[in-house]
């Protein structure tokens, strides 16, 4: 007897539908930010546009394996991660570092980490109690200037990166001024990693005036055809430069 095929196979049957889960207005944002599920798979979307998806993670879980690897030698890192997503930048983090790590996630929107510890709850796998993770409701930009040489990298995944869709304050971390403000939090040789939704060739420039080396990595989206997903890994030099106001 021939198995009766699954509903709504690829190529077979109706598309299931998008079923709003929760929605959230954004501190100085045009557009609402919602949570939306399509059987087991979830969307974070600000209007029309697509921030994350628990189908394509490897570029986010890249954004944590590949400046963690660069910490192997140091006995007790201290992360810095902006934006709580997903988890999965978190969950890689943890998964890299030893026992002696500290890692702290700053997130500005309560409606996310209500969604992380509801919703989402089975895509975190525990990694918001593992004793090692300081969750903290505030702008990254914030614990960013809160001293210099803290944080030994800082992990950026805000706002689709340098060319940003959701509030006009979030354009500080990328420019001149916000990367200066990185280099200062960091620790020497400590490394800021940054994720985008796309290239950017001034971005990549400004950040080698600031004081970094860049190494840049592309990875292939599953949507929109052609779209690359980009992380920038970037390393503290001794000092910023003096004058980067211009791009």
């Amino acid at each position: 007897m021939r198995k009766p095929k699954p509903p709504f196979a690829a190529g077979d049957g109706p598309v299931m539908p998008w079923t709003l889960i929760d929605s959230a207005e954004i501190p100085g944002g045009a557009a609402p930010m919602q949570l939306l599920s399509q059987g087991d798979t979830f969307s974070i979307r600000v209007g029309t546009a697509e921030l994350m998806t628990n189908r394509d993670r490897d570029s986010e879980q890249a954004l944590a394996t590949m400046p963690c690897a660069r910490l192997r030698d140091h006995a007790a890192p201290r992360l810095l991660i902006g934006g709580l997503g997903m988890g999965f930048t978190l969950r890689a983090a943890l998964d890299a570092l030893g026992l002696h790590a500290e890692v702290v996630v700053a997130e500005l929107m309560p409606a996310v980490i209500a969604w992380a510890r509801g919703p989402l709850t089975h895509l975190f796998g525990g990694s918001l109690d593992d004793p090692r993770v300081d969750l903290v409701e505030a702008d990254v930009n914030r614990l960013i200037q809160s001293g210099p040489a803290k944080y030994d990298a800082i992990l950026l995944d805000v706002d689709n990166g340098p060319a940003g869709m959701m509030r006009r304050q979030n354009d500080r971390l990328y420019d001149a001024w916000g990367l200066r403000r990185a280099h200062y939090a960091l620790r020497p040789g400590g490394i800021l990693a940054v994720w985008s939704g796309g290239p950017d060739r001034r971005f990549k420039a400004r950040l080698r005036r600031c004081g970094f080396s860049v190494e840049e990595i592309r990875f292939s989206a599953r949507k929109p055809e052609g779209s690359r997903h980009v992380l920038w890994i970037a390393q503290r030099g001794d000092t910023p430069a003096a004058d980067v106001s211009s791009d």
